[in-house]
């Protein structure tokens, strides 16, 4: 009786490990997509590079930005918005639905 319940123990600590890879792996694969395609101009922060201050970017942590629906994110992600370039052409829809999430992250 005792070695099905490690047995089962086992399985099951197994699964949750496999499980919670995901997870973490998108996290990174967010931040990294985040710091490799954004923070040029908006900063590692969400607050604005130098750079991008001179741009005239949005404060991602700023209620203006926070109070946009996820479509309306997702949507200057893909197709630009005044100087920002558009990422639809170079970004899958999962990563850009995935920056959304990032950005939501950044709230003050």
């Amino acid at each position: 009786m005792k070695r099905i319940d490690v047995r089962v123990l086992i399985i099951a600590t197994a699964f949750a490990v496999v499980l919670s890879l995901p997870l973490s792996v998108h996290a990174q694969d967010a931040s990294t997509l985040y710091k490799s395609k954004c923070a040029a101009c908006h900063g590692v922060d969400g607050t604005g590079s130098s750079m991008g201050k001179k741009l005239g970017v949005l404060d991602l942590r700023g209620a203006e930005v926070q109070k946009m629906s996820d479509a309306d994110l997702t949507n200057v992600i893909t197709n630009g918005r005044d100087k920002m370039p558009a990422f639809g052409k170079s970004l899958k829809a999962d990563d850009i639905q995935e920056l959304v999430v990032y950005i939501r992250t950044l709230k003050k």
